[in-house]
């Protein structure tokens, strides 16, 4: 991932209402070069005014902590500090609690059980643009989405029907493989499928192309879906 521009680092803001797991993430985070903390806070109301204040490059946020609920805080961040994407960090969130953040504005979700490895990796993927959801929640957060009533996302109409079968499965948790082996088709094609679904859809990762079909109703997700 390339550096911003003229500056020596990512700026990020800590909110979790536990200082100790604070300290651990901040010294995870700050032995990384690219990497710089520039607040913490322990609640919602604090985590608004301090991304104000600092302009940080990601709030890396938890969703369960007292007062203002997680959700709202996303929301009040997307307005106070647009700039400012937002990564769940949290033991556990129910898959409607999740979709509605993501609604808000929320760019993904990184679970607290994750290795410190997946931590950074998703830490850098949301810093890229992309977003991140981990894996054991992908497939019932496919769900809530799947049985909601939002509009379909632009592009969903130009995937053919092979496309949108290959993104089905990909939703389902099936590797290129074992989708090439379902349909009956090369693995090369199934990559071809897949990257021409990426260009009419806009996204840019296999989870979110998984999440977009299960909104799109082209699955109906039984397995983890791979990150």
């Amino acid at each position: 991932m390339t550096k911003k521009t003229g500056s020596a680092s990512f700026r990020i803001l800590l909110v979790d209402d536990h200082p100790v797991f604070r300290h651990g993430l901040r010294r995870l985070l700050e032995a990384e070069p690219d990497l710089e903390i520039v607040g913490e806070a322990g609640d919602g109301s604090a985590a608004v005014e301090c991304a104000r204040a600092t302009a940080p490059d990601l709030v890396l946020l938890d969703v369960s902590m007292p007062g203002t609920g997680g959700v709202e805080v996303v929301q009040q961040l997307s307005k106070t500090a647009p700039g400012s994407p937002v990564l769940l960090l949290t033991a556990g969130i129910c898959p409607h609690d999740l979709q509605e953040a993501l609604r808000q504005g929320a760019r993904g979700l990184v679970l607290k059980t994750s290795g410190p490895a997946t931590v950074l990796k998703a830490i850098r993927a949301v810093l890229a643009g992309e977003r991140w959801v981990s894996r054991e929640m992908v497939n019932d957060l496919a769900r809530a989405l799947a049985k909601s009533d939002a509009a379909p996302a632009e592009g969903g109409s130009r995937l053919t029907p092979r496309e949108r079968a290959v993104a089905g499965l990909l939703a389902e948790g099936l590797t290129n493989k074992a989708i090439a082996a379902r349909l009956s088709i090369s693995g090369d094609t199934v990559k071809h499928h897949l990257t021409s679904a990426f260009e009419k859809t806009g996204v840019s990762t296999r989870v979110e192309l998984a999440l977009y079909a299960a909104e799109q109703g082209f699955a109906r997700p039984v397995h983890t879906a791979a990150q």
